[in-house]
């Protein structure tokens, strides 16, 4: 009797085992998929902006130093490996096409010109996308990492080699500050 009680519980052990492994398992290429439709934004973003600094490129002629910040940041943006230098490298682009934007403003052929407005909405909306697909991937991150470290999960989670999965943080404190809105006619 003692011998089949024994068993059932290797077996149940055995079960669970198993089926937290596979919960991991699955949750890792939650995590992969998740970065890889970050990556497929930010692919998009990187091959929009090429397309509005050529836009903009003959109308500014002053301003060669902020397409060159944009160019540079965005070389630098398609270097990046795993989520923490990604959003550093992303939140600099970020910044550069900011500036852009902005002095894209000061132009008034610019603000009417119809290509430049369509690459400014479609870059706007690959933004959004961006912004999505880091709330998914930090979603399924935080799961994968939480489900690693609960008890017992966490005694299969360490011995078969899980790794606690990166999350995207803001990294420049300026990036933290509350943009200032004035919608006043002066």
């Amino acid at each position: 009797m003692a011998g089949i009680v024994l068993l059932v519980v290797v077996l149940l052990v055995a079960a669970w085992a198993v089926a937290s492994y596979n919960r991991l398992v699955s949750l890792k290429n939650q995590v992969l998929n998740g970065w890889r439709q970050i990556d497929v934004q930010l692919k998009r973003r990187h091959d929009l902006i090429p397309n509005l600094v050529n836009a903009v490129r003959g109308s500014m002629d002053f301003e060669k130093d902020t397409l060159t910040a944009v160019m540079d940041a965005r070389a630098k943006a398609l270097t990046a490996t795993g989520p923490a230098d990604a959003a550093q490298k992303e939140g600099q682009l970020t910044q550069a096409l900011g500036r852009l934007l902005a002095v894209a403003e000061n132009y008034p052929t610019l603000k009417s010109n119809d290509n430049v407005k369509m690459l400014q909405e479609e870059l706007s909306a690959t933004e959004n996308k961006v912004g999505f697909a880091r709330q998914f991937y930090n979603d399924i991150a935080t799961k994968f990492n939480i489900a690693q470290q609960v008890f017992p999960t966490s005694l299969v989670a360490g011995p078969l080699g899980f790794r606690p999965a990166e999350l995207f943080e803001i990294t420049n404190e300026a990036d933290r500050d509350v943009p200032t809105v004035d919608l006043s006619r002066k």
